[in-house]
């Protein structure tokens, strides 16, 4: 599904990425890890077409995504669910609205919107929410709202940039439930993360950056820096 081939990176001196490879099967799921400054957060930023690769490729369905027409790439986005770890919610919006308006913004009808959006909530847990707005809601119940805003396009893949940071253990658990649930239904789900508990207790496929670089890449590995 995703095949990231010689990607590097550079602003001015700094290589964010240097040289990086590796393949992504439909369906996986995958730890993304790496210390502070290791390049997480660029790769995820290419993969959604916030930035460019200086050389390399990047293919999601044996398509070069930095080859995308401009008007190609709002419509590659509604297949890539983004969260991220400040939530991005509208803090005018209720909860339903929130969710909503990602598919107002695609030209869904309202039936659709009515249809769809009450059955992400209760994925998500939050039917009871949905006229709540979210600054009264726990970090756990925004980054919930994110995680549906994110899934109400039906995405192929998800990418989850750091979604337990500002969260306690408790709390982090039921978000990485949540996407170990919607992984087996499916759903490709790259989670990157500095958080080495989880990574050991998932046991997932783990793939590490350092400097820029990939170091290692394991099947059911563990944090390693």
């Amino acid at each position: 599904m995703i095949e990231i081939e010689k990607v590097t990176k550079q602003y001015d001196k700094l290589k964010a990425l240097n040289n990086v490879s590796f393949k992504i099967k439909e369906g996986e799921f995958v730890c993304l890890v790496g210390p502070s400054g290791a390049g997480k957060t660029t790769l995820v930023r290419l993969l959604i077409c916030e930035e460019k690769p200086t050389s390399g490729r990047i293919l999601i369905d044996d398509r070069d995504i930095h080859l995308l027409r401009r008007k190609e790439v709002p419509l590659y986005r509604r297949k890539v669910g983004v969260v991220f770890q400040d939530y991005k919610l509208l803090p005018t919006k209720t909860v339903y609205e929130n969710i909503a308006y990602a598919l107002e913004v695609s030209g869904v009808s309202s039936k659709t919107i009515k249809e769809r959006v009450p059955k992400i909530l209760e994925l998500v847990g939050l039917k009871d929410k949905a006229k709540n707005y979210p600054d009264p809601l726990s970090g756990g119940e925004k980054q919930r709202v994110a995680l549906a805003r994110a899934l109400v396009h039906s995405p192929k893949l998800l990418i989850a940039d750091e979604p337990t940071g500002n969260l306690d253990p408790v709390t982090s658990w039921e978000i990485i439930d949540l996407l170990f649930r919607i992984n087996q239904k499916g759903t490709t789900v790259i989670l990157a993360t500095h958080a080495r508990e989880i990574v050991n207790a998932l046991r997932k496929r783990v793939v590490t950056l350092k400097d820029g670089k990939l170091i290692s890449d394991k099947e059911r590995g563990k944090y390693i820096v």
